[in-house]
């Protein structure tokens, strides 16, 4: 049913839910930046996670991100409008999985 975008929202979720990590942006310096740092976090944890990086800007204003750059975790916005050291990312990320334990 395409009425009121009922079945892309489904196909959204899906793809949410393959990719935990994501960075939001135009594929500018700055997000580039926070995409390297992201990746350099997750191998210094020993995580074996994809990192997708959209540039679509429907899809950025679809999580609500009004500043590139942004970084989004398992679904949520957790930055927005500035690049992210990679010991910043590494405390999101351990924070993530904590909370996950409980």
């Amino acid at each position: 049913m395409s009425l009121f975008s009922f079945g892309k929202k489904e196909e959204k979720t899906e793809k949410s839910a393959s990719s935990a990590v994501k960075v939001l942006g135009s594929g500018c310096d700055k997000c580039n930046a926070l995409e390297a740092a992201t990746v350099q976090a997750l191998e210094e944890l020993g995580m074996d996670t994809a990192i997708e990086h959209v540039t679509d800007f429907a899809q950025i204003a679809a999580y609500g991100v009004m500043t590139t750059p942004a970084l989004v975790v398992d679904g949520k916005v957790v930055s927005s409008g500035r690049v992210l050291k990679k010991d910043e990312v590494i405390k999101i990320l351990q924070n993530r999985t904590s909370l996950q334990e409980q």
